[in-house]
Formats: C-alpha cells, structure tokens, sequence
C-alpha cells in the first residue's frame, strides 16, 4: 500500500503550485521546540542549549535541521521571558518564531507555547522537539512524518530498549544511597525508550496538557499526556544519534555520533 507521501509527494511538501500557502491547513505541520530550562543536571554555567556540538550551540543544529526540512512550515521555539541569550545564537530564518512564554517545567512551557500558537495553527500537526537532541536527521523526519500523519492520534520517535532492566530499592533511593540494591528486574519485551519529534494534532495535544494540568499530573513527554486522555500514539524507529543530551558525558557521545554520521 503506497504511504502518504508517496500519493502525495508534491502537495505534501509544497502544495500544487510549489507555494507553501497551498498546503491545505489539516496537513500544516509546524516544530515547538522548548528552550526554557536551565539544565541543571548538565552542570554547566550557562544553559544546556547554548553548549556546542562540534562547534555549534546544540539549540542551533536541532533548530536548523527542522527549518530545512520542505514538510515544516513554521518553527516556534519556546524561550524564558527574560532570555536574550539564546535568541541571539538563533538564525535567521522566515520560518522561525520566538516566543517567551516559557514555563518553570517542559509542561509548561509546551503548554504555553500551543496556546501562544493554537489559534493560527489551530488545524496543524506540531512535532515537539528537544532542544538538546541535536543529532535529528531529515530520514527521521521523514519516517515520523511518514507514519504520524496517517494515524489517527500521531506517534513520536522512539527506539526499542535493548539493555537488561533493573528496578532499585525504593528505600535505598530515598535515603539517597548512590549504589542501591537491587530490587528485581524488569522484563525488557515491548519497552521503547521514547525520543523526540513528538507528533500530534496542535489542538488534541493542548487539550491533552491543560487536562494533565488541571488534575496536577506531571506528564514527562508530549505521548504521556495524550495516553493520560486514552489516546494510542505509535512508535516510529529513531536512532541513538537522536540521544538527548542531559549529562556533559553525553555531549562527547552524541558528537561522536553525528561526525561518524551514524
């Protein structure tokens, strides 16, 4: 069965006449790139975002990589309100949009920033981006895109877990032992470790946030939210290229990664 893209190359990308104002407004795709945290567990003394990946603010590569892909027709990146800093290291670009009206958590500031966007964007899909996973390529992309947009919820990007599994103490881990004990294994069979683009209905994922805020449920991913409403998202492969960058240990990996071109 040929897929979405395939039936509809030209007008996916650009609309019939090559003008990006031809996408008709249901298959609009925009990026929401979050940007408003410190990254405290990263150690550094400026924000994680603005650490370089050979050579290059990691907020920049992952912002750049959606700006260039023809499927994506707008870029917004949530910033503090008070942050002058990252916005400088942005480029310029008709596609991207600031928007300041970060949150004190990555809910909140996705939150903020689909209420910011939704009544232009009301009938867009928006592919949610970690600013600190810079190693997204366009064939991650496209295979997102490919499979999101014919299902009925959307999907995000994810790779199968394939270490062995262990669940430690709870007793340990509250009074803070770093070398806990073991309390059982966790079969690993149907595990997937999520990564993002995360890919959802603009509107469906707004209400899906609002909801997950109103009961005080801390949602740690965009899918989260949306299984909290009872909705399926699917898994779409990604790639440990698309590593997030939470530790400055992880920063070396990751630029191995993308120099290899892995």
């Amino acid at each position: 069965m040929p897929t979405y893209m395939q039936k509809n190359k030209t007008s996916f990308y650009q609309g019939q006449s090559g003008r990006e104002s031809d996408v008709p407004k249901l298959q609009r795709i925009v990026a929401l790139v979050p940007a408003a945290g410190s990254g405290s567990r990263f150690g550094a003394n400026q924000p994680k975002q603005l650490s370089t990946v050979l050579g290059v603010p990691m907020i920049t590569l992952s912002v750049n990589i959606l700006l260039e892909h023809p499927a994506v027709q707008a870029v917004y990146v949530v910033l503090a309100p008070q942050d002058t800093t990252t916005e400088s290291v942005l480029p310029t670009h008709p596609k991207l949009q600031t928007l300041k009206v970060g949150g004190n958590s990555r809910q909140a500031s996705v939150c903020n920033g689909l209420e910011a966007i939704v009544s232009r964007e009301e009938g867009a899909w928006v592919m949610v981006h970690d600013a600190a996973r810079p190693g997204l390529t366009h064939a991650m992309l496209d295979r997102l895109i490919a499979i999101a947009i014919d299902h009925p919820v959307g999907g995000i990007l994810a790779m199968p877990v394939s270490d062995t599994l262990k669940r430690a103490c709870v007793e340990d881990i509250r009074e803070g032992s770093q070398t806990p004990n073991i309390e059982k294994t966790i079969s690993r069979t149907g595990l997937w470790a999520a990564q993002t683009p995360q890919m959802f209905r603009c509107p469906d994922l707004l209400r899906a946030l609002k909801k997950a805020q109103e009961s005080a449920s801390e949602v740690t991913d965009e899918a989260s939210a949306m299984e909290a409403i009872g909705l399926q998202p699917c898994l779409v492969m990604g790639s440990l290229r698309n590593w997030k960058i939470t530790y400055a240990t992880d920063l070396k990996m990751v630029e191995t990664l993308m120099s290899l071109d892995i």
